[in-house]
């Protein structure tokens, strides 16, 4: 496993580790139960954020996330996956997260 500070080298542009994804499950449901039991605050847009309304589902931060799982049991829609264990029909949601925190950067 790798560190927090220790995101694997990738050739392909992919520079940062993602410990969860949110997939498509999510689109349109923005169920709001992983962000209530996140104990670092790692996904966004919260409700209280300005961008909530524009965007059609939730994103992990991957250089927030301390790899804690809460929010896989939390999610009625089992939107939420460790990377490893996305289905391979998702595959593009880890690009999707990482791109959400790029383009807020």
């Amino acid at each position: 496993m790798f560190g927090r500070s220790d995101p694997p080298d990738d050739s392909e542009g992919n520079d940062c580790f993602m410990a969860y994804v949110i997939a498509e499950p999510c689109i349109g449901t923005k169920d709001n139960s992983c962000v209530e039991v996140c104990p670092v605050d790692c996904i966004h847009p919260t409700t209280d954020e300005p961008d909530y309304d524009k965007v059609e589902m939730l994103y992990i931060d991957p250089d927030e996330c301390i790899d804690c799982d809460a929010c896989v049991e939390a999610c009625p829609v089992d939107a939420c996956f460790a990377e490893d264990q996305l289905p391979d029909e998702w595959q593009n949601y880890t690009q999707i997260n990482a791109d959400y925190f790029k383009s807020a950067g």
